[in-house]
């Protein structure tokens, strides 16, 4: 077989090269996982935690323009990717000195006003310890600088896994005209549809109950060319993802979600580490484990682990820890071992390691569904919210449909609920058995689980929230100053209002409130979920502003 062109790129100071088609973190993964970034406030160490481009923990420079994820570029010929946000690199970082200086964090609310004469310096610091990255390079490429894209269809599809492949196929075998947004590369060729592969919702907008082309969705492609789409029917298919996890040093490099797991295992050359702990027992940590096979050295479940996770563990050898807590990643740059505590109070476990990898829980990507308005009620098993649905996948929303895994069904039924979705969008008759919601958790495993954790002792940072640099010190003494609620406590700390927008801070944040206000995670409410749902370059709003003639898109 014949191997791919190479495609040469600058990193640093040294020239790399690249298969075509690789993304940049596929080309810059060795030995390890390559430390790319400093955290905003205390400049910690990270490297890519989730792998499928909403953390914050592989953003570069890419021909000077700012916070590129490296996980979602493709590695072009004559690119100059650069590091940033640390000085003189990630290694070794001057301002990495704050994380030893501020053990219990720096409370930038009520500091830095004393003496005054030193306000102006404050202020210096302050703004330094913001944002991410500098301001493009003056000539740099823009975002939005290719013709914007307006589209119209019966039924558009976001999400191109299994079940909007099979919702899109099926509208075209009723004889309508269908659209598929995927943030991938996409199904591959559906016949009669429209397929946009590497393309981003990032908003959609209900026009009411007026008829004509109710929804707009707004979007755009790794090129940054703007997409604005109107239809009659939106079907979300957007999937699920997997969850972080609250320990101390939960923020080291090394530590990754399933997802950049399992998409390291079938992209890169070879893994960045060799000994691997799996947090999880359910199909998901299964799949990890057979991935991994002997890169993994143990397995870390909350509760008990399931006979057939059992005998793949004891085939490979795997050491096996049930009803244990992850407290402590040990390692200053980058995992060297974890501590693991049995639950109920019970001895602790140190396994040497240099990965973690979280396949404990995953949860719906619902940010779209929320924007839209669609009533979402919370599951306790997985500690999660979901779309509150009828047999054919229709939201409370009209003509809204979700299906899949966003919508709480199980991978068996996937397809199924794309068809039912389908058909219900286009009012034709169910053609099969409806989809059956299930709730995806673990069995009540993490009852309790959260109250023992916030009794361990903590010696370092336990970030709550990686992208802002939050930590769970902060959110308790935000609710012991008396702030109630995950929307207050968000206004108060800063906490899910990074990048990633709460997608892995805000689910353990709601238990860990639920416990410190002592109410039910649904009484803690939820994050006011305003578009657009991910980062959008607004020179590709602005582009599609221009093209409708400068009308207000909703």
């Amino acid at each position: 077989m014949a191997s791919r062109p190479l495609r040469r790129f600058r990193f640093g100071r040294a020239l790399r090269a690249s298969e075509e088609g690789r993304t940049i973190l596929e080309a810059l993964v060795g030995e390890r996982l390559p430390a790319l970034v400093r955290s905003v406030r205390y400049h910690r160490p990270r490297a890519a935690f989730c792998g499928v481009g909403f953390c914050t923990g592989c953003l570069v420079r890419v021909n000077g323009r700012p916070n590129v994820r490296a996980c979602r570029q493709a590695v072009r010929e004559g690119d100059r990717v650069a590091t940033e946000n640390s000085w003189p690199s990630p290694r070794f970082d001057v301002l990495g000195a704050l994380d030893a200086l501020f053990p219990r964090g720096i409370d930038t609310l009520h500091g830095f006003r004393r003496p005054a004469f030193a306000t102006r310096t404050y202020q210096r610091v302050v703004r330094r310890l913001a944002g991410y990255g500098r301001l493009p390079d003056h000539g740099a490429p823009a975002a939005g600088i290719r013709p914007p894209t307006v589209l119209r269809a019966r039924v558009v599809i976001v999400g191109g896994g299994r079940a909007g492949a099979a919702a899109a196929a099926r509208v075209a075998a009723l004889g309508e005209p269908a659209l598929l947004l995927d943030r991938g590369p996409g199904p591959g060729p559906i016949p009669g549809v429209e397929v946009l592969p590497s393309t981003t919702a990032t908003v959609l907008s209900a026009a009411g109950p007026g008829g004509g082309d109710q929804f707009t969705l707004l979007g755009y492609s790794a090129e940054d060319a703007g997409v604005l789409v109107r239809a009659p029917a939106v079907i979300v298919a957007t999937g699920s993802y997997d969850a972080s996890l609250l320990f101390e040093g939960n923020d080291r490099p090394g530590v990754m979600t399933a997802d950049l797991a399992l998409g390291l295992a079938r992209g890169a050359r070879s893994l960045p580490f060799r000994r691997a702990v799996v947090v999880g027992s359910g199909p998901r940590a299964l799949e990890v484990l057979s991935a991994l096979g002997p890169r993994a050295c143990a397995v870390s479940a909350p509760g008990g682990i399931p006979p057939e996770l059992v005998r793949r563990a004891s085939e490979l050898g795997v050491s096996l820890f049930p009803r244990s807590m992850v407290v402590r990643a040990r390692g200053r740059s980058r995992v060297r071992s974890v501590e693991l505590r049995r639950r109920g109070s019970g001895p602790t476990d140190l396994v040497p390691c240099d990965a973690i990898v979280l396949a404990h829980r995953r949860l719906p990507h619902h940010p779209l569904l929320f924007q839209a308005g669609a009533t979402m009620v919370w599951r306790p098993l997985s500690r999660g919210y979901y779309p509150a649905l009828d047999p054919s996948g229709r939201t409370s929303v009209p003509a809204l449909f979700a299906a899949g895994s966003v919508a709480g069904v199980a991978p068996a039924e996937a397809a199924a609920s794309g068809v039912a979705a389908a058909e219900a969008a286009l009012g034709r008759p169910r053609s099969g058995p409806p989809s059956t919601p299930v709730d995806p958790g673990n069995s009540g495993e993490y009852d309790g689980y959260f109250e023992e954790l916030l009794t361990q002792p903590r010696r370092g940072k336990w970030v709550a929230c990686a992208c802002e640099d939050v930590l769970l010190d902060e959110l308790e003494a935000a609710s012991g100053r008396g702030y109630r609620g995950l929307e207050v406590v968000k206004r108060y700390t800063g906490l899910g209002t990074g990048l990633c927008q709460g997608r892995y801070c805000v689910p353990d944040a709601l238990s860990v409130l639920s416990v410190l206000e002592h109410r039910a995670p649904p009484e803690v409410g939820y994050l006011t979920q305003r578009p657009p749902v991910v980062p959008t370059p607004l020179g590709s709003l602005a582009r599609l502003h221009d093209e409708v003639g400068g009308e207000v898109v909703p």
